[in-house]
């Protein structure tokens, strides 16, 4: 009745509970109970006589102890019957799972012999998997064991205490099996019951919560050294080199007087946003140089919401310019004719070596036969004259020369400029005054000679400017002698006489390779050995030309 009773109760247990899952029997904080000790099973294998025929069945008694209340174990576990399979070996084996089959993180595979021969040794096999994703540690598994089973030996060792073998698995590792045999003997024929149970870990609920420790390093980097009329490339990489991530990352680059920006501020502002683990952005900003010098600045990082702030390190970039110094130098008078040469020295006065040099000599009006130094280019227009240097290094000069034949007198005014990359353009000139060599030819001739007496006598005077110059202000001045007398006279200029001389007006200017001509008439009067004499004088002349031509006069 009592028995009934029992069985009754259970049944109305599982109808209430039957339908109860895992997660329902887990405490409410996600923890499983701690005690997750199994309801014993028990395993029997029965020997009869030798002598009769052997029917050998395993079968698993439950526990007659049922818990009056079960906080830890859901009644379905409780009413589940033990998996029983029989292999074609001659065993069988009981499954079972820990801490109830509904949710069980380790399984029992325990594979006994069907029978076994009184006082002949024989070995069962205990197996525990873990059936869970996760490292488990300290499972107990504890073996209850016959007093007519004689125990030979346990492999891994047990502890043994009153029929009582218990094994402590330190760790299991995620799917693993750990096996377990047992060998004995039955010392007599009875029935041998074997009872196996599993005390599983408590399984807590684990909410971990990240510890980060973030961090950012900023690296800023210029060139070291650029011209004044370059841009200035400057890169800031910012790296998160901690954990977790960052967030509203601003980057701030205070510059020094002389630096501006693109668009002509003083700062560099960087939104750098946010950065997770490992994670870098490099941002580079074109800046401009407004003088020369050695700048120096720093940039700092910050992240405002996470209170992180990095520098840079202080780096240096020195902005320069090549200076350039031009010469010119040639003579300051020169005569028409004449070849006059001119050199030009193109200095770089820096520390810097100046590049792409270029000089230009302007080629002055009314001049010919141009020459110049090696590599000199002329331009189509034939107006410039052209030097070019790939580079020139610091306080070092270049000589460049060029000659030219000035074809008319006046003033040369000769120009020239050098320019570089990134330097200012400089120039020379030079004047040089040219005139022309005075060169006069005086001739006197009589158109008869000799001449009678009474007949006239005509004298041509001719005046040359063979030089280079014009002759200006040409006076002509003729002394007659008493043998004869002035009829008339005629030419460039007229004249007149003045006692025994014949004066002719100033001739303005005679240009080069012209020519001057006066005629004289007089009437022979007397004979003898006549001279006419011509004195001729201009501006040019630092003495009088004289020139006499003879005359014989006869009856």
């Amino acid at each position: 009745m009592k028995k009934c009773l029992n069985i009754s109760l259970l049944l109305l247990v599982f109808l209430i509970s039957g339908s109860l899952s895992c997660e329902s029997w887990s405490d409410k904080s996600g923890f499983l109970p701690v005690d997750s000790r199994r309801a014993p099973e028990e395993t029997t294998t029965r020997r009869v006589p030798e002598q009769a025929p052997v029917v050998s069945t395993v079968e698993t008694i439950p526990t007659e102890n049922v818990p009056q209340s079960m906080p830890s174990y859901p009644p379905s576990d409780i009413l589940k019957p033990a998996l029983v399979s029989v292999s074609e070996s001659g065993s069988s084996v009981v499954s079972r799972t820990y801490p109830w089959a509904e949710c069980g993180i380790v399984q029992l595979d325990k594979i006994m012999p069907k029978e076994a021969k009184l006082n002949q040794q024989f070995t069962y096999t205990i197996k525990i998997t873990n059936l869970t994703d996760t490292l488990l540690s300290d499972i107990i598994v504890n073996e209850e064991y016959p007093g007519n089973f004689k125990l030979i030996n346990t492999n891994p060792q047990a502890q043994e205490s009153q029929n009582r073998l218990t094994w402590k698995i330190e760790s299991l590792e995620p799917k693993a099996v750990r096996q377990i045999t047992v060998s004995g003997m039955a010392d007599n024929a009875s029935p041998l019951k074997y009872s196996t149970t599993v005390q599983t870990p408590v399984l807590p609920a684990v909410a971990n919560i990240e510890v980060i420790q973030p961090s950012i390093k900023l690296v800023k980097s210029v060139p070291t050294e650029v011209m004044l009329c370059d841009l200035i490339p400057v890169k800031y990489t910012i790296k998160n080199d901690g954990t977790g991530t960052v967030t509203h990352i601003r980057i701030i680059d205070t510059l020094p007087a002389g630096l501006k920006t693109q668009d002509s501020k003083d700062e560099v502002l960087i939104d750098a946003g946010s950065l997770v683990e490992n994670q870098s952005r490099e941002y580079t900003v074109e800046l401009r140089a407004t003088r020369v010098g050695a700048y120096s600045s720093k940039a700092v990082a910050n992240s405002t919401d996470m209170g992180l702030r990095a520098e840079s390190a202080e780096i240096t970039t020195v902005v320069s310019q090549p200076v350039l110094a031009l010469s010119k130098t040639g003579p300051d008078h020169l005569y028409i004719g004449r070849p006059v040469t001119y050199e030009i020295i193109v200095t770089n006065k820096s520390q810097v070596t100046a590049k792409d040099i270029v000089v230009e000599d302007t080629m002055p009006e009314g001049v010919s036969s141009v020459k110049a130094t090696q590599g000199a280019q002329l331009s189509e227009s034939n107006t410039k004259l052209t030097w070019k240097l790939e580079k020139l290094a610091p306080n070092t000069s270049e000589t460049f020369r060029v000659s030219y034949t000035p074809t008319q007198p006046g003033v040369i005014t000769n120009g020239a400029t050098a320019t570089a990359y990134c330097a200012q353009a400089v120039s020379a000139s030079i004047r040089t005054v040219v005139t022309g060599i005075p060169a006069v030819m005086l001739e006197v001739a009589d158109m008869d000679d000799p001449v009678r007496t009474g007949n006239r006598v005509t004298y041509v005077i001719t005046v040359t400017n063979q030089g280079s110059a014009p002759l200006t202000n040409i006076l002509i001045a003729c002394v007659l002698e008493s043998n004869v007398k002035y009829i008339s006279s005629a030419g460039s200029t007229s004249g007149s006489m003045e006692g025994d001389r014949l004066r002719f007006l100033p001739l303005g200017s005679l240009a080069p390779q012209e020519k001057a001509v006066w005629r004289i008439v007089v009437h022979a009067v007397t004979p003898g050995d006549v001279r006419f004499k011509v004195i001729m004088n201009s501006d040019e002349l630092s003495r009088p030309v004289e020139k006499t031509e003879s005359t014989y006069l006869y009856e």
